[in-house]
């Protein structure tokens, strides 16, 4: 699989994922009626931050966007997320993104990486940021409502670079 820098012209290939994971409502704490233009908008960073797609034989199966986590005094700290197309999970597309934003953090000198909100439900995620060298530094209960669990807790999860 390929990482590379999202285009606009790959937007129809990547609303799709976007579309399918925030309406499962069980993984991103983002409104599940998302229009394209909203998510267009939400996801795709603007300058100091990227947007990349991993692609597997010419399909877009994943996106990660990152940048720093807050503006001022917090930009010294780098953030990002990520999204697999159900139909590629399993295959590592998360653990390449992942290891893509980890990277690009580094080689632009970010002291560490935060993830805000990582839904303590999701446990492959959970597994990989902890793989990768993450751990939880707190957890907000109750802080998120899953469609079938009900109200789970949100991590705050962080790494040093």
């Amino acid at each position: 699989m390929d990482v590379r820098a999202f285009v606009e012209r790959d937007w129809p290939r990547v609303w799709p994922i976007v579309r399918d994971v925030v309406r499962a409502q069980d993984t991103f704490a983002y409104d599940p009626s998302l229009t394209a233009g909203q998510a267009f908008d939400l996801w795709v960073a603007a300058p100091p931050g990227l947007t990349v797609v991993g692609v597997d034989d010419g399909h877009v199966v994943g996106t990660a966007t990152m940048g720093p986590n807050r503006p001022g005094p917090g930009a010294h700290v780098a953030t990002a997320s990520f999204m697999v197309a159900a139909a590629a999970r399993g295959r590592g597309v998360g653990t390449a993104l992942c290891r893509f934003a980890l990277d690009w953090a580094r080689e632009r000198g970010y002291a560490g990486m935060q993830f805000n909100a990582v839904v303590e439900s999701n446990g492959a995620a959970v597994a990989l940021y902890r793989r990768l060298g993450f751990d939880v530094v707190g957890t907000v209960p109750g802080a998120f409502a899953h469609p079938t669990l009900g109200r789970v807790g949100l991590h705050v999860m962080y790494r040093e670079l």
